[in-house]
């Protein structure tokens, strides 16, 4: 797939419906605008540009529960642009619902699932465009690989963050994590039946994606600085008059594109992924945007590899104080501005490049002149020169236990070396209920495998058993590592992707109870203490495991799925050509 405009031929040079008019121009196609007569068409609207409105509504999540109202403001906007909006959904499913149980191999899955219906309806009408809206953190990433292979003018809106909860008396600002945290301190006998009866009542009060930098708001970030969504878009509350603007202006602004003859690839390009990658170490965000990013930078012909996050950790400090290792909401740092001024102070200290193109028709140095920036007496984004860690919190690591690489999050707080034995589990079920029943102590490194994207398959994330664990009141004493991922609301020692995963063979899957494993964070290392002779002879032993699921969408997505070091995408194994 070709990644620049002067490489392909631009079908909106001489005409601005170049998809659609195919479909509903000329007598012989009377019978399709017969259809969308039917649907609120008007006769006039049938020489518009067509944009799809791909909605993520459901009332599965509280994530998404709003959208529906954003896909009308979406449509409002576009139609009032001179354009003619179609609102379609998508699904979504709730990582916070499903985390911890089988369903939770689906969370993956569903990013592939949600590009191929986005990628299905807007190729199947013949639309001239996209607003994509994403509110739970598959949505987004979901929605950027259906708009890098179609390419159609696009730009992405970000459903917003939720607001904090709260219980009367308390000054804790609550969210889906405090929850997480709650259970393994009522394991550990800390609080009580209604004292977590009342921190699940309470956590999340209404619309909105989790609201700390976990993967939502760091992929909703990552997609402003790639250029493909509005200013300020990652940075507005759910239920606000700015999101709602928000919407009206991005139907407009693929309007735009389409007069300009912008579209998604000019945009995605190699220099505007590192400036993804930038912000997403500068706000100290979640692990999944590395798997993330891979797979849609893959899906936009551009190449891009988990050791780039290194190189561009080397120089791009965290700044950010959030949720999970830090101590703010994303709720806290939409009221001083967002990460506009942050980018802004990025861009002058020379860490983004200025000259890419956005959505806006603008550079992103354009669309940033004139940006304030935050309030002196914030203390949510640190300055240059006193950051929280000097460099990226994600920290590639290899050795004999990941060749091809695992991702870790190291913070500091939690130190950057970690020595421990081996505490085997081949399910994510076995180790949580032995974290919850005391039989993990100090010093031990638990081992989850089997977990990774075939063998889950789906790669589910270990939210569970690393809450548990900081709520035993272990997080400094025990570390966590699996061939699984993590999710955003995760803090502790945890490396995670380790590639290549212990079904097809990995080394994970040769440790054994009481391996001594090194975690060494600065020489960016993962080791199992043992010989190469008895590597070889554990590896000659090994036995497969038979797939878990033999029809459905998890055994297709097990047969296809790369490894999660190239982003555990459905599309690069197939031999095509």
């Amino acid at each position: 797939m070709k990644s620049k405009k002067s490489k392909t031929a631009n079908p909106y040079a001489n005409n601005p419906r170049p998809f659609s008019s195919p479909v509903l121009d000329g007598p012989d196609r009377a019978p399709s605008r017969a259809m969308l007569y039917a649907v609120g068409f008007k006769e006039e609207d049938f020489k518009k540009p067509i944009i799809g409105i791909a909605s993520t509504w459901s009332m599965v999540t509280p994530c998404n529960s709003h959208i529906d109202k954003l896909a009308i403001e979406a449509e409002v906007g576009t139609n009032k642009a001179g354009g003619k909006a179609i609102i379609f959904n998508t699904i979504t499913i709730s990582d916070g619902i499903s985390m911890g149980s089988e369903g939770m191999k689906y969370s993956l899955v569903s990013r592939e699932v949600i590009a191929d219906s986005v990628e299905t309806v807007v190729g199947c009408e013949g639309m001239d465009g996209i607003v994509a809206i994403g509110g739970c953190d598959k949505n987004m990433p979901g929605c950027l690989l259906a708009i890098a292979r179609m390419n159609r003018p696009a730009v992405f809106v970000y459903g917003g963050t939720i607001l904090p909860g709260c219980i009367t008396g308390d000054t804790r600002k609550l969210d889906i994590v405090s929850v997480f945290e709650a259970v393994g301190e009522h394991a550990n006998k800390k609080i009580d039946d209604a004292q977590l009866q009342k921190i699940e009542a309470c956590a999340i009060p209404g619309p909105g994606s989790c609201g700390g930098m976990y993967t939502a708001n760091t992929m909703a970030s990552a997609i402003e600085a790639l250029g493909m969504s509005l200013p300020n878009s990652s940075a507005q509350n759910a239920i606000s008059k700015a999101k709602k603007e928000d919407c009206q202006r991005a139907g407009a602004a693929v309007i735009e594109m389409i007069k300009k003859g912008i579209r998604p690839l000019d945009i995605m390009t190699r220099k505007a992924f590192e400036n993804a990658i930038t912000i997403v170490i500068a706000l100290g965000g979640s692990t999944n945007a590395v798997l993330h990013l891979l797979a849609m930078a893959n899906a936009a012909g551009v190449k891009l590899t988990i050791d780039d996050f290194t190189k561009i950790g080397k120089r791009v400090p965290v700044l950010a104080d959030l949720k999970p290792s830090g101590k703010y909401l994303m709720s806290e740092l939409v009221a001083i501005g967002g990460i506009q001024p942050l980018m802004k102070m990025l861009l002058e200290a020379g860490l983004l490049h200025g000259d890419c193109l956005t959505v806006t028709g603008k550079t992103l140095a354009e669309n940033l002149k004139d940006v304030k920036g935050y309030p002196a007496s914030q203390q949510i984004i640190r300055p240059l020169k006193d950051p929280i860690k000097k460099d990226s919190h994600l920290v590639v690591l290899y050795g004999n236990l990941a060749p091809e690489g695992a991702v870790a999050k190291i913070t500091g707080k939690e130190g950057l070396h970690f020595e421990g034995r081996a505490r085997v589990f081949n399910s994510e079920e076995l180790a949580m209920q032995t974290i919850l029943d005391g039989g993990i102590k100090k010093g031990d490194i638990v081992v989850i495998r089997y977990e990774g994207p075939k063998g889950g398959p789906g790669m589910r994330e270990m939210l569970g058993p690393t809450s548990a664990i900081m709520g035993k009141g272990l997080g400094k004493d025990v570390a966590l590592i699996t061939d699984g991922r993590f999710s955003g609301g995760t803090h502790g020692f945890v490396v995670g992707h380790i590639t290549p995963e212990a079904y097809v063979g990995g080394p994970l899957a040769f440790v054994k109870n009481g391996d001594k494993i090194v975690i060494d964070a600065e020489k960016r290392e993962l080791t199992l203490g043992i010989s190469v002779k008895e590597m070889r002879l554990r590896t000659k032993a090994w036995k497969p495991m038979p797939p878990r699921y033999l029809r459905g969408v998890l055994a297709k997505y097990a047969h296809l799925v790369s490894s999660a070091s190239t982003g555990a995408v459905t599309d690069q194994n197939l031999k095509l050509g």
